[in-house]
């Protein structure tokens, strides 16, 4: 099994974190590298189960948007933490890793980024896009619920009641083992300076939504495309809605819709399924 290097690049001006699948090159030249990128108030970590898999054939990498996890939290949030930055940062980022062509897998926001790039800075080099639970438009509804809790993270005593609290929060995303539960608290925990737990993002983030309010609407983008897409649907996601599945099925690129049941928003990427799901499709 591949064991990722956790690796710092400055990109834009920003330090960003990402992990490594594969940095030492063990994979084959033909198989091209997977960026994976995660959702709004998550971290690259949990793209660690689907990584694992994809990492035998590709090297996989996986990064901290900024704001989150490891990376530089941004002091200029109004005009940093919004779709145009977070794509200036993949084109660096890969131009810095010496990337030339790659197969994008990003949830929720990871996946707005995709789409954005595969439209505009990295159009051409972006050669195959997967969508988890994200389109060219969102439901009002699901954005002021992910706000409300994103945008006042609460802070706990101990691992055990912020484990809980994802628990209850992140309950869309399916089934995950009890291992996971707790790698998904680790990963994304950070203490504040009276010693609580607190998931491990900058509040500020969420002002996204207040400065840049037509940031996830993206039709433009999305009937610009020109490369093969499969969009992932949480069966019962009230962020990606049918009628826009549907929409994303028949303009623009004509994705591939495939709908994962049992879930919400959004699928974890960590079931056989949707590993061979996934792995079919950047197979090409």
């Amino acid at each position: 099994m591949t064991v990722p290097a956790s690796r710092y690049l400055t990109c834009a001006g920003r330090e960003v974190h990402f992990m490594d699948w594969d940095a030492a090159g063990r994979v084959g030249a033909t198989a091209e590298p997977v960026i994976a990128w995660h959702g709004l108030a998550r971290t690259g970590r949990d793209m660690d189960p689907i990584a694992a898999r994809l990492s035998a054939r590709h090297r996989v990498i996986c990064p901290d948007t900024i704001g989150r996890g490891l990376s530089q939290w941004s002091p200029d949030p109004a005009r940093e933490y919004c779709l145009a930055f977070y794509e200036r940062l993949a084109a660096e980022l890969l131009d810095q890793l010496g990337i030339r062509s790659c197969l994008w897998l990003g949830t929720s926001m990871g996946g707005a980024i995709g789409l954005r790039a595969a439209a505009g800075a990295l159009r051409g080099r972006i050669r195959r896009l997967v969508l988890n639970d994200i389109g060219p438009e969102l439901a009002a509804p699901a954005v002021d619920r992910i706000r409300t809790y994103a945008g006042s993270p609460p802070a706990f005593a101990t691992m055990g009641e912020l484990e809980a609290y994802f628990r209850t929060v992140y309950r869309p995303y399916g089934w995950l083992p009890d291992a996971q539960w707790r790698a998904l608290a680790e990963t994304s925990a950070r203490r504040l300076p009276d010693g609580r737990l607190t998931p491990h993002y900058d509040p500020a983030m969420v002002l996204q939504f207040e400065h840049h309010p037509e940031d996830y609407l993206q039709w433009s983008a999305w009937d610009a495309l020109d490369l093969p897409v499969l969009v992932l649907r949480g069966e019962s996601s009230d962020l990606l809605l049918p009628e826009v599945a549907e929409a994303m099925r028949t303009r623009g690129p004509r994705a591939v819709v495939a709908t994962i049941p049992g879930c919400g928003h959004a699928p974890a990427l960590n079931t056989p399924e949707q590993f061979a799901l996934v792995e079919r499709f950047l197979a090409g």
